[in-house]
């Protein structure tokens, strides 16, 4: 009987940091198809921050995993069995595959993809972090041109893109990020007109440096103190997009709200947190313009890519030590 290697929830890690021990390695036997059912042998994972939100089973946008079960993450794998007409034996497909070597899943939870050069791409800049990106800049923030937009977690796989699409449209762009090498690639690489470093810089003197005239959008990605002092920088009537808080996704205890949360009063400014769920059917429209812009050169992205199944759980760490840059990805 064919094995199927496993990784499985054992722990959950509300209130910690998250650990290599919370998660158990398993070897399981393969059942026969279903009826529309296929087999994927997984060939690249995704890993993302709110799969630790997926684990700690609180309520959100990550829907809870129970110890024992599969660890859950999105993938692109190859169909090697099909009980699905639709969907034959070589496609390349995207869906939840889960941290496992065979996916044996419902044919049509599945997205075929063509197998080109931008096949990996569909995790990131043409999947969910391009997407969030998208509508978060120009749903929510509605950057306009000659607009100053500042950017959290800018060498990241949504801030990366957030960046670039408003520069895109006009806007002058900051980014803040983690270290001078992340800095130096969030110029020199994507494009940016200047990278604060938070963990070096005072980011209080250089928002003031970057942004004599205000802030006019935030896409703030790491919440905490970055948040805060962007705050007292924004300008009238200016838009903050919520799109991520990794900043406090380990902490014990929820952190005290930002001490400048009042001027949003004073500036007339508007705070407001989005999903994707709602922009399904434009969909199609964003992911052309986001094709265009990679073909074109004007959009460029970046992968941090891990390898082997051993290294599963060790890789979902990186995103929660700064240890990545880019899109973390991680090929079997």
């Amino acid at each position: 009987m064919t094995t199927n290697r496993q990784w499985l929830v054992d722990a959950s890690p509300r209130g910690r940091a998250l650990e290599l021990t919370d998660f158990k390695y398993n070897e399981a036997g393969v059942e026969p198809l279903g009826k529309g059912e296929v087999r994927v042998k997984v060939e690249c994972l995704s890993f993302e921050p709110s799969q630790k939100g997926q684990i700690e089973v609180i309520a959100g946008y990550s829907s809870g995993t129970a110890i024992g079960d599969v660890m859950g993450a999105r993938g692109i794998g190859e169909v090697v069995e099909s009980n699905d007409p639709g969907l034959a034996v070589g496609k390349k497909v995207l869906g939840s595959l889960g941290w496992q070597e065979l996916a044996s899943i419902p044919g049509r939870s599945l997205q075929e993809l063509p197998n080109d050069q931008f096949l990996t791409a569909h995790l990131g800049p043409l999947g969910a972090q391009g997407l969030t990106a998208y509508f978060g800049l120009l749903r929510i923030g509605q950057p306009e041109p000659g607009d100053t937009v500042v950017v959290s977690g800018a060498a990241g796989a949504v801030g990366s893109v957030v960046g670039q699409i408003a520069r895109i449209n006009g806007c002058r762009v900051i980014g803040t990020a983690g270290g001078p090498d992340k800095c130096a690639a969030v110029v020199n690489e994507f494009h940016f007109d200047a990278a604060i470093d938070y963990k070096n810089d005072n980011v209080k003197a250089r928002l003031k440096e970057h942004c004599s005239n205000g802030v006019n959008v935030f896409f703030d990605n790491v919440g905490g103190p970055v948040l805060n002092d962007v705050l007292a920088r924004i300008a009238s009537h200016a838009r903050v997009v919520i799109c991520g808080g990794i900043s406090r996704y380990e902490q014990e205890s929820l952190p005290a709200g930002p001490a400048n949360y009042f001027n949003v009063v004073f500036r007339q400014a508007r705070i407001e947190g989005f999903l994707l769920s709602g922009y399904e059917r434009e969909y199609p429209v964003a992911l052309d313009r986001l094709k265009g812009w990679i073909e074109s050169g004007e959009l460029v992205y970046k992968e941090d890519i891990q390898e082997g199944f051993d290294n599963i759980p060790a890789t979902l760490k990186r995103l929660f030590t700064g240890a990545n840059f880019g899109k973390q990805l991680l090929k079997m």
